[in-house]
């Protein structure tokens, strides 16, 4: 009786899980489009508009960012205060670490990292791809390492819009995606065009 219920309690929670993990056609289709175009402005954007400067404005944390914000959209990782925050406070981490320490990578790297978690955490703006944003501010290249705080404006707060805007375009297209998930950033966003219709 029990090796019968044993069972049938991990069927029907396989079952769960794999319905839970399906995603379907539609889903997949706005995540690809979102991404490749987020993705896609940000690399034209580096190659054409910007090819005589010496900045990397493509940085693989927001490859990550992407799969968060166009195909997980209902998760608290990837709402918009998590997105950008978690870029702009582990970039600054990550330059903090780079400038301040020495070259030892057995340090930097881990410290960095680990750093910006914990400055994440305390600012409420946990986003996993921020750890690769501050790594990449310390094992980088020469580019990335010459910018200095630059870098948390070019290229990582301008990605990061980037990415935003096409998400909030993207992920609201149909009734079955909404994204952000809380209703005070379409409030807060509705006063400020308001407002400037006005004036």
């Amino acid at each position: 009786m029990l090796k019968k219920r044993v069972k049938r309690t991990l069927r029907y929670t396989r079952y769960i899980y794999y319905r839970e993990t399906l995603v379907n056609r539609e889903e997949k289709f706005w995540s690809f489009l979102g991404s490749f175009i987020g993705i896609g402005l940000i690399a034209f954007w580096q190659s054409f508009i910007l090819k005589d400067s010496d900045s990397l404005f493509l940085i693989g944390s927001f490859g990550a960012s992407s799969v968060l914000v166009f195909g997980l959209i209902q998760s608290p990782l990837a709402q918009p205060r998590n997105l950008i925050g978690g870029h702009l406070v582990s970039a600054f981490v990550g330059v903090s670490v780079q400038s301040l320490l020495p070259e030892i990578i057995w340090l930097t790297a881990p410290l960095a990292v680990s750093l910006s978690i914990i400055a994440m955490q305390f600012t409420k703006t946990l986003h996993p791809p921020g750890g690769a944003t501050a790594l990449l501010a310390v094992i980088g290249s020469e580019k990335i390492k010459l910018l200095g705080y630059n870098y948390i404006l070019f290229p990582v707060l301008s990605g990061a819009l980037v990415l935003l805007l096409v998400a909030l375009i993207f992920n609201n297209i149909t009734p079955n995606r909404k994204y952000p998930v809380s209703n005070n950033y379409k409030k807060r966003l509705k006063r400020l065009f308001f407002i400037r219709q006005r004036s």
